[in-house]
């Protein structure tokens, strides 16, 4: 006998998706990079937005960048923004490589 419980909420998830579908949404999944899930994050404490919204508003607004030639510039500023990130985080590594070194200056007995 079927968990009357499960099929319920899977008629609901049903419902739920032929909802969307009517209402002209379409379901796009896929998987994002440590770098643009920090961007995300960013985005939902600062806007509030949801999931949806801020994939919607992210399609929009690189739609609004190619449709006015802006898209290399937009590409541009995300690769210093990231060679920058890299360099940081290499600057921090030596850093931390020579503070912890530095304590190991004493004589071997």
């Amino acid at each position: 006998m079927k968990n009357p419980k499960k099929s319920a909420n899977a008629e609901k998830q049903k419902r739920f998706r032929e909802k969307q579908k009517s209402l002209g949404k379409k379901m796009v999944r896929g998987y994002v990079t440590p770098a643009a899930m920090e961007n995300y994050k960013e985005i939902v404490a600062k806007t509030g937005w949801t999931d949806s919204d801020v994939l919607s508003n992210s399609l929009r607004i690189t739609f609004a960048a190619y449709k006015n030639g802006q898209i290399r510039l937009l590409n541009q500023w995300l690769t210093e923004q990231d060679q920058k990130k890299r360099a940081l985080i290499v600057k921090q590594a030596k850093e931390a490589e020579s503070s912890g070194s530095e304590g190991n200056d004493s004589p071997k007995e």
